[in-house]
């Protein structure tokens, strides 16, 4: 029982720390309106682990800590990957075939995150015609980084916990 607890942890630290140095490597364009996180590439992670999904909200919430986004922000931005992260989680548990995993586990984060971080900016006064822009551009920004990046990194993880080796 304790290595199985100590693996948890231990996983559920790495994705933390790979979400927050990922992030931070394209700090500039990381946060705002206009965004790309690579780091959103995690988000397909718990299609193979649950400690994946702690790991990525304690991620998200110390990235933005780190790169100065607002109270609603850090909370609620967080809030969304904890939530994404859930139901990509459940995703992987319903479905079996793999590309229906990454492509129906995927939708979570690009589209909970494109709907809903531009609400919290809009709480702090941006209009309600940007809200749509903002829609737009974390549509693209998360389609990339999920589906682009996310895909082929969660092929040769899932190879390895397949393995054994994760």
């Amino acid at each position: 029982m304790k290595n199985s607890w100590t693996k948890f942890i231990t996983r559920t630290a790495l994705v933390a720390g790979v979400y927050i140095l990922s992030t931070l490597i394209v700090f500039p364009v990381a946060s705002g309106a206009i965004q790309f996180r690579i780091s959103e590439a995690l988000c397909l992670l718990p299609l193979i682990f649950v400690d994946a999904v702690p790991g990525l909200f304690i991620g998200c919430l110390l990235s933005n800590l780190i790169t100065g986004c607002s109270p609603a922000d850090v909370i609620l931005g967080s809030i969304i990957t904890l939530t994404a992260s859930i139901f990509t989680f459940f995703t992987g548990k319903i479905f079996k075939n793999k590309w229906l995993k990454v492509m129906v586990g995927g939708i979570f984060p690009v589209l909970l995150n494109a709907l809903f971080l531009p609400l919290i900016w809009l709480l702090y006064g941006t209009g309600a015609y940007v809200y749509y822009l903002e829609v737009c551009f974390l549509l693209i920004g998360q389609t990339v980084s999920v589906y682009l990046l996310g895909i082929p990194m969660y092929f040769k993880l899932e190879k390895l916990n397949a393995k054994g080796r994760l």
